[in-house]
């Protein structure tokens, strides 16, 4: 899966590919009947001239694929398709998604400004290394950053609040069940970020999810197994168990649980 300088021992990887965004011929003005007595845009004194609206031109959003390609992208990281210390030529993974390498440079460029990769000249992308150490350090910051949050809504926040995050809980479980690392770790941030956003703090919700993401990507040598089906679900279980007690105001049990969920996740890579 090496990618050497001339980007082109990328084949195979499982991916959804991103349909190639089409041109289209300018769409044909709306007809407007001509009213009797009218002549070449005369008009008579009786009735308004009707206006001539143009159809609008569907236009394509550059922006939405680089999104696509974003996402995609992020969610092979977690699954480890994209190896660490593996070199991607844009060129190479725009062909795999079916698109071409401009969306994928850029969407490149902000996983480079995420840490997750680092630019090599005139090669590609370099998925960055990473060790046990860094997911260590992650965890500890997340838990400086939620733990006391989480335990100011636990005081605040009424239990019918709390209720409505249920499906949520739920659906991580479901997510880990399915063995889909990027699944899960997707339904993960879902969750955290529901749980933060009560606290009414974007600027804390969102650099939040940021180290959330990068808690998520997989270890050196770790590849897509680095973490189990049973280590996923037994994650997701404390999410529920969360929930229980936020609606009991138990702040002893919120602030172990939450301990523990951002220790195991740091242990399990």
């Amino acid at each position: 899966m090496r990618q050497g300088a001339q980007g082109s021992a990328e084949t195979g990887a499982p991916w959804t590919a991103v349909g190639r965004a089409g041109s289209g011929a300018p769409a044909a003005q709306a007809r407007v009947p001509q009213q009797a007595g009218a002549v070449r845009g005369e008009h008579t004194h009786s009735e308004p001239p009707l206006p001539v609206v143009p159809r609008a031109r569907p236009v394509v959003q550059r922006a939405s694929v680089r999104g696509q390609i974003l996402d995609a992208l992020r969610a092979a990281l977690v699954a480890g398709d994209l190896r660490p210390g593996e070199v991607y030529s844009a060129p190479v993974l725009g062909e795999r998604f079916g698109v071409s390498a401009t969306p994928v440079r850029e969407a490149m460029q902000q996983l480079a400004l995420e840490g997750a990769v680092e630019v090599v000249p005139n090669r590609g992308f370099r998925v960055v290394e990473r060790g046990v150490r860094e997911l260590a350090e992650l965890a500890e910051v997340r838990a400086l950053i939620e733990v006391p949050v989480m335990l100011r809504l636990a005081r605040t926040v009424p239990a019918e609040r709390w209720a409505e995050l249920r499906p949520l809980a739920e659906a991580t479980v479901r997510a880990a069940s399915s063995g889909c690392r990027a699944t899960y770790a997707e339904s993960d941030r879902g969750f955290h970020r529901a749980v933060l956003s009560l606290s009414g703090n974007v600027q804390l919700v969102q650099i939040a999810e940021d180290l959330h993401r990068r808690a998520q990507w997989p270890l050196v040598g770790g590849g897509p197994g680095n973490r189990g089906r049973a280590d996923l679900v037994a994650d997701a279980h404390e999410h529920t168990a969360l929930l229980d007690a936020l609606v009991a105001r138990d702040l002893d049990v919120v602030r172990a649980l939450v301990g523990e969920h951002f220790a195991g996740a740091a242990a399990a890579g």
